[in-house]
């Protein structure tokens, strides 16, 4: 087991008590609680389903932590609903790239899972082929901006990232977390008035 795990629901147990915690996007949703963990022979049966390794991050946070719930903006999907995607093609130079579901045997191009509901056709996904393997990836299925490669080098450490600025407070805009001084309304902007 990854030396990160326990530290990691430590962290997530602890978030919803720290008062001055940054707000999730979709807190409401997940309200921190996990599914249940996934049996290997569940993970290894979706791999086969799909002729696909899992990037070995996310299947240790599957079948060590939990297989759905408490993750950013509205939460991890059960490995079940989660789709294979693929980049669309560059149309124009600099266009944004969007997402379609992968066609079975196209294993040619390189393959993302989504694996977290953001909302509308905004997506977070994480590469299982390709130079990108093991990275998380925000973006608009419709290309209507262009897909973010997280900083962090696999699933783990965006999870870690994203309970980390949540307990210190911080806006983080890639992880729609709001800090509390951007929630708390400003003294010199008094409540509209009662009509």
């Amino acid at each position: 087991m990854d030396p990160r795990i326990p530290r990691l629901r430590r962290k997530l147990a602890a978030i919803p008590f720290q008062p001055l915690r940054s707000h999730s996007f979709g807190e409401e949703h997940h309200e921190f609680r996990l599914g249940p963990k996934l049996a290997e022979a569940r993970v290894a049966a979706f791999e086969a389903e799909h002729d696909i390794d899992l990037p070995d991050a996310y299947r240790q946070f599957l079948t060590h932590i939990g297989g759905s719930g408490a993750a950013p903006f509205y939460g991890l999907i059960q490995l079940e609903r989660c789709s294979l995607l693929v980049m669309n093609p560059r149309e124009e130079p600099l266009a944004p790239r969007g997402f379609d579901d992968a066609e079975p045997g196209c294993h040619g191009r390189d393959l993302f899972l989504h694996i977290i509901e953001m909302g509308c056709t905004d997506v977070c996904v994480i590469a299982v082929t390709g130079p990108l393997t093991g990275r998380v990836l925000t973006g608009n299925s419709d290309g209507f901006w262009g897909p973010n490669v997280s900083s962090a080098a696999d699933f783990l450490d965006w999870y870690e990232r994203w309970l980390d600025h949540m307990s210190a407070g911080r806006d983080n805009r890639a992880l729609e977390l709001t800090s509390p001084q951007l929630r708390a309304r400003p003294a010199r902007y008094p409540p509209a008035p009662n009509i």
